[in-house]
């Protein structure tokens, strides 16, 4: 499995904009930081719509009374709690839809 970080990001970002990692890097790491600040200033629930990307939720979880640790079997509470939630946009969905014969293919 490929794994990309933010470093990964600003090159594609600098790639695009034909401009330096070292001054595109600050732009990446805002827009990074204000969807972090959106999400933590978040009451309870929260939506971040990107168009052509999808939308970043933040969502409230019910509590569970009666949950059971499967280890010893215990009953225990778990307290409602605010959970993250992705979902990608209808031109992602349709790319991630596709059989992966024909991905390899392209």
């Amino acid at each position: 499995m490929m794994t990309y970080t933010k470093r990964d990001v600003v090159r594609r970002v600098a790639e695009a904009m034909d401009e330096p990692m070292i001054k595109v890097e600050p732009w990446v790491d805002s827009v990074i930081d204000s969807l972090r600040s959106i999400m933590l200033s978040a009451d309870t629930e929260c939506r971040i719509e990107i168009r052509d990307f999808g939308v970043l939720e933040v969502k409230e979880t019910k509590a569970k009374p009666k949950a059971r640790n499967p280890k010893t079997n215990e009953v225990i509470y778990v307290p409602a709690h605010r959970k993250t939630h992705f979902k990608p946009s209808k031109l992602l969905k349709e790319f991630l839809r596709q059989p992966l014969e024909d991905v390899k293919k392209k």
